[in-house]
């Protein structure tokens, strides 16, 4: 399409980002290629929007303003008469449910696209690794797949989806355990600059050997992606590794420049978080490693087994799309999990009938509606409440439009508190209603107007990526 065509991301400079829009809008752009908030290009003679992984939870946007790109892309093109084709190998099960009902028109491409097998898979127990003494975050089973590899010529993925060296510093002596102290969660112990991190709110201290209570030696638990490049070092001296997450990546272009070296120098290991785990296409790859596949499944997230499917069946792709046949390890303590099996099967069916037949009974989406109220604020007994005065409101409201809603909390989030400010929520579940959105919209309107409503902020999320 040479100069119709335009990319649209957030790495663009802010000059970059105008430029381009104008030219959008202004007729000169025929095609718009971007991330998620490209969905709002200006195109004015709009035709068709292509989403491609449309499972994708990033599609979301968690912060002001809220929406999800996939809603906002049938939005438009309703509104221009468009054609919205949505494009995954592992679709989300309310896309697939809609496909299946009739309301989408639904295409299936059966093979691979280049009519290779798809690799199989070999389960690596990790009770049986520990009860063996090999605290190690690389299986046997791994191990010797990795080295055939090393002997062959042929590259290697391991994914990870958590980044740093090691989770959780504890005290075994007293169980204090180094938290942030801004928010609820624990610091992460980053290797290379022998720091404390916390990745909510970017704070940071210099690692201490010694507990800060009792003295005790410190000791680490959980692994991250430093944690597992220092174990391929010791394992595979002289081999070289590279890896990519949020800290190898934060300059520009630092993507491409990675994903190049991996390629053009036949470096043999790359390891890495999400980003690794869609999208690339490298034939020297045969063998994908899923270092904790458990990691996902256990989150409070009514979508847990469906992104733990989707992450796994979409890393394991990775391996064999040349000519030669590929294979992967998943590393689990849950070797008779049904999601980690169809995952290792590829099956998608097998995996959404299991799956739809859960969210039925329990009334989640796409049966049902998900409304989460979330407050903050600084004070958590004023905060407390605010939220008790607004879970009342909800009730006499949705009462007295006699509607078969359930209302949860107000309950602490997941991670209660971040930069200093507390979070509750109080979730609303029930069938799909105009009436109970529009009466959302007016509890958002009015809150603010309510003096003792000061310093809380209240937002609403629809069908909430997590809690």
């Amino acid at each position: 399409f040479g100069a119709r065509a335009a990319v649209l991301h957030s790495a663009l400079s802010a000059g970059e980002r105008v430029e381009t829009w104008r030219a959008v809008r202004d007729g000169r752009i025929d095609v718009v290629i971007g991330t998620r908030s490209a969905v709002f290009a200006p195109l004015p003679a709009l035709r068709m929007i292509i989403i491609d992984e449309e499972q994708e939870h990033t599609y979301k946007s968690e912060s002001s303003p809220r929406y999800h790109a996939r809603d906002v892309a049938k939005f438009r093109c309703v509104q221009h008469g468009a054609m919205l084709l949505l494009a995954s190998a592992t679709p989300s099960l309310e896309s697939a449910y809609a496909a299946r009902k009739g309301s989408y028109g639904r295409f299936d491409l059966p093979h691979r696209f280049n009519a290779s097998a798809l690799p199989p898979v070999i389960m690596a127990d990790m009770r049986h690794e520990l009860r063996n003494g090999n605290d190690c975050t690389i299986s046997g089973p791994l191990r010797d797949e990795i080295e055939k590899n090393i002997d062959s010529g042929e590259q290697t993925i391991l994914f990870l989806n958590r980044r740093g060296f090691h989770r959780i510093v504890t005290c075994p002596d007293c169980g204090e355990m180094r938290q942030c102290p801004h928010c609820s969660v624990s610091l992460t112990y980053h290797s290379h600059n022998r720091r404390m991190l916390c990745h909510y709110c970017g704070y940071s201290e210099t690692w201490q050997e010694r507990c800060a209570v009792c003295g005790g030696d410190v000791r680490f638990f959980g692994a991250g992606t430093q944690k597992v490049v220092g174990d391929l070092d010791e394992l595979f001296p002289g081999v070289g590794v590279l890896r990519m997450d949020t800290d190898t990546t934060s300059y520009k272009g630092a993507h491409k420049t990675l994903l190049g070296r991996f390629a053009e120098e036949r470096i043999p290991i790359l390891v890495g978080t999400q980003m690794i785990a869609k999208g690339l296409h490298l034939s020297n790859v045969t063998l994908v490693g899923v270092i904790s596949a458990d990691m996902s499944l256990y989150v409070d997230d009514y979508r847990a087994n469906e992104r733990t499917f989707d992450l796994i069946t979409q890393v394991i792709g990775r391996a064999g799309r040349g000519d030669r046949p590929g294979r992967a390890v998943i590393q689990t303590f849950s070797t008779a999990h049904p999601v980690l099996l169809q995952a290792a099967e590829q099956d998608y069916n097998g995996f959404f009938e299991n799956e739809i037949a859960l969210r039925e009974q329990q009334g989640y989406p796409p049966f049902g509606e998900m409304i989460m109220l979330s407050c903050c604020g600084p004070d958590q007994d004023a905060l407390l409440r605010v939220c008790m005065k607004l879970r009342a409101r909800i009730d006499n409201g949705v009462g007295a439009l006699g509607l078969k809603t359930r209302i949860f909390g107000p309950a602490p989030a997941a991670v209660h508190k971040i930069n200093n400010r507390y979070r509750y929520h109080i979730t609303l579940c029930g069938p799909p209603s105009a009436e109970i959105r529009r009466f959302v919209a007016t509890l958002l309107r009015r809150f603010p107007s309510d003096g003792g409503n000061k310093g809380v902020t209240l937002f609403a999320d629809l069908h909430p990526n997590g809690f």
